[in-house]
């Protein structure tokens, strides 16, 4: 079985920079990609970036490149997310998840796994 822990969320201002992790557990990763997913209050949970544990170009969505930035560290099994320049509107829960297997796909669907997720407010 397959655990998912974000941690590193919080209240945070506008400007500001913050760094999620997300630990993974329960069985090898070596083979699957993981990504961050949020969702706002009243609104879908949107994709923001992926990364396969073997290596390899992360994958954006097209409006996050800027200030989002993906990685992982395989030897402790735990994947971050670094956002710069923070905004009202990231205000999001942010959900880590593991796909069903080695493609980092956009979709909820791709996904198999989740963790709970971790609240990150931005404030003006």
């Amino acid at each position: 079985q397959v655990q998912l822990v974000e941690s590193g969320g919080g209240l945070v201002h506008a400007g500001d920079s913050l760094s999620l992790s997300c630990a993974a557990s329960g069985r090898t990763f070596s083979t699957y990609a993981m990504a961050w997913f949020r969702q706002a209050p009243g609104k879908e949970r949107e994709f923001i970036a992926a990364i396969t544990w073997t290596g390899g170009t992360p994958y954006y969505r097209d409006s996050m490149q800027n200030r989002f930035t993906i990685s992982r560290d395989k030897g402790k099994n735990t994947m971050f997310l670094r956002v710069n320049s923070l905004k009202r509107e990231d205000t999001a829960i942010y959900y880590c998840a593991k796909a069903r297997g080695g493609v980092a796909g956009s979709e909820s669907a791709d996904y198999d796994s989740w963790g709970q997720g971790t609240q990150v407010t931005v404030s003006s």
